[in-house]
């Protein structure tokens, strides 16, 4: 069993090494391309802790402040709120590894190289601000702060020629053909995410709804 300095030696590791890629990702990227860990180590270690801030802080934001539009807030129930949090963990974690084949199928295209475990590492620890800044949606009202994780876009940029050996001339070309892939693919998982918890969770704005009420009765604005 694990003792309490493991896991704080997990904790340092997952910080320091957030840190380095956030704020000087061209020096920690050499760094990673050194580093001999399996995409299953890194994905455990690393990515699935910090892939959990957002639907964690979306679940408690929900409860604790709840959601207000129009002048009308409601609480989600609780049922179709633990939905949408398993929803979209497990649908974020399928990210990763789409984004990891996606960003491998192009790399060949703009020069670069075929290699599935490089391109894992480089979507996996540039996703770290998209992660991060996803704290934000505990507080529904500021959730827009969310934005912030674009700058995981840079972060991609900066290591797609350390990492998956596309020219620098070409790597602008590549992080955006990769990304508007991935835009694409996370309307799809948002989309689905949506059908998910709308499956277990009634619509605040039925009229049904709002008359009988259920465990998270609206409340007017």
């Amino acid at each position: 069993m694990a003792d309490a300095g493991d896991s704080d030696s997990g904790f340092q590791k997952i910080l320091a090494r957030a840190k380095g890629i956030i704020l000087q990702p061209a020096e920690e990227w050499p760094q990673i391309k050194a580093e001999q860990g399996s995409c299953t180590a890194i994905l455990k270690s690393y990515a699935l802790p910090l892939i959990a801030i957002g639907p964690v802080a979306s679940f408690l934001g929900g409860q604790i402040f709840g959601y207000g539009i129009l002048g009308f807030s409601f609480r989600p129930g609780i049922a179709g709120a633990l939905a949408a949090t398993v929803t979209q963990f497990v649908l974020a974690v399928a990210g990763v590894f789409l984004l990891s084949f996606i960003a491998n199928f192009l790399a060949p295209r703009f020069g670069g190289k075929d290699d599935f475990a490089q391109s894992f590492r480089l979507v996996a620890y540039s996703m770290t601000a998209a992660w991060i800044s996803a704290i934000f949606g505990i507080i529904p009202t500021l959730a827009i702060l969310g934005l912030l994780g674009l700058y995981s876009i840079y972060i991609f940029y900066t290591g797609a020629t350390t990492m998956m050996n596309v020219p620098a001339e070409k790597a602008g070309g590549y992080t955006a053909a990769t990304f508007v892939a991935a835009f694409v693919l996370f309307l799809v998982i948002g989309a689905a995410s949506g059908a998910v918890t709308r499956s277990f969770a009634p619509d605040p704005f039925d009229n049904d709804y709002a008359l009988n009420g259920s465990a998270s009765p609206a409340e007017p604005g």
